[in-house]
């Protein structure tokens, strides 16, 4: 896919997901998908293929907060096989508590398919408001 048509994949992908839908956002990420969560804290981790994304980080975050979390997309940039989105998450916890971190999220993209996400966020306050990433839910090896 060329540069601007991966960048209107990303605005329209994060449009649904902003609006409720997440089914094409996720239908977008490629089976061999690699995450890395970048810092040095708890959340930090490369996780490797999309059903362990789904299930032990998004799954993870659906325990901890209220239904209609979302990271809203501010700024598109795109380059070469990546989509450079800034955003601010507007969610609360289940406790009625705000977490609206900002995030920086690389994206590389083949074939119309997120392949790579990279985060880039307020490590210090994920671990305030959310506390740590349970060990059992990291990959090992």
């Amino acid at each position: 896919m060329t540069l601007s048509a991966n960048k209107q994949l990303m605005q329209d992908l994060l449009a649904k997901a902003v609006a409720g839908d997440r089914s094409a956002y996720v239908a977008a990420i490629a089976d061999d998908v690699t995450m890395v969560i970048t810092g040095q804290y708890s959340w930090s981790q490369t996780i490797r293929g999309k059903e362990a994304l789904l299930r032990n980080l998004h799954g993870h975050l659906a325990s901890l907060l209220t239904e209609g979390r979302r990271a809203v997309p501010l700024r598109f940039i795109a380059e070469d096989d990546l989509v450079v989105v800034e955003a601010k998450g507007e969610m609360r916890t289940r406790a009625g508590n705000p977490y609206n971190n900002d995030y920086c999220l690389i994206y590389r993209l083949h074939a119309g398919r997120i392949v790579e996400i990279r985060e880039y966020c307020d490590s210090a306050l994920t671990e305030a408001v959310l506390g740590p990433f349970p060990a059992a839910l990291r990959q090992t090896g």
